[in-house]
């Protein structure tokens, strides 16, 4: 285990036709590591993006070096979870940084989420978009009141004693996440919320930071009915087993 200042962190980004986004988002994580003095490593997980998106990530690596940038893809869409799980097998670090690639969490939250963490020794730091000054941008109505009400739900069920549970952007010790993994069966939407939930059935200690989430803003989004059907499906399963 990294000890004080010998601190890695290690950047999942799951990519699908991200190729508008991921070198800015790139350049922005660079950016804000080097300038917080943090070591990092960004491995980039492409599930055989039709739009050129591994291309892409090969001229980065070029850019930022082969220490910096590790381009780990597979074959086709496989799921987060997985991708999450693909990505943790190639890092170094001893903490795991999960954020979206489509620009959506801003990487100048990160060093927040690092003091956070060793302010109060944290196991997971998760951004939230629901309390302190934490909010989202660019949604519309609809939208937004699918993201309350999910929330709202998941709490009264659940009692999760987070905030935000069904966001993204987190910051996990290495090993905590791996043991997540092995507990966690939920794909898509729920992954996220599944997550917080066994963290605290396991006892994690769990610290929140507010976020600006902005929506994407190139290529589409990717929650459509599907997602809200499966979201209420593995919330009333993890009622039903948690």
């Amino acid at each position: 285990m990294a000890a004080g200042g010998a601190d890695k962190f290690s950047v999942l980004l799951p990519t699908y036709n991200e190729r508008e986004n991921l070198p800015l988002v790139v350049w922005l994580l660079a950016r804000t590591f080097q300038e917080s003095g943090n070591n990092f490593e960004i491995i980039i997980i492409d599930d055989g993006s039709p739009d050129g998106t591994q291309e892409i990530a090969e001229q980065l690596r070029k850019i930022y070096g082969s220490d910096k940038i590790l381009l780990r893809p597979r074959a086709r869409k496989l799921g987060l979870g997985t991708a999450y799980i693909h990505g943790m097998k190639h890092a170094t670090g001893n903490f795991i940084v999960i954020m979206d690639a489509d620009l959506s969490h801003h990487p100048k939250f990160i060093p927040e989420f690092i003091r956070k963490q060793k302010e109060g020794n944290f196991d997971i730091v998760s951004g939230t978009r629901y309390k302190g000054n934490g909010g989202v941008y660019g949604w519309d109505l609809k939208r937004k009141l699918i993201s309350r009400g999910a929330n709202f739900l998941t709490q009264v069920l659940l009692r999760p004693g987070a905030s935000d549970l069904t966001g993204s952007f987190r910051l996990y010790r290495k090993e905590v996440l791996q043991k997540l993994m092995e507990k966690c069966v939920s794909k898509g939407y729920v992954f996220q919320m599944e997550m917080i939930v066994r963290a605290r059935q396991l006892g994690y200690s769990i610290g929140e930071v507010p976020i600006s989430f902005v929506d994407r803003v190139y290529g589409e989004s990717k929650l459509g009915g599907n997602e809200i059907v499966s979201f209420l499906k593995g919330l009333l399963t993890l009622f039903a087993t948690t």
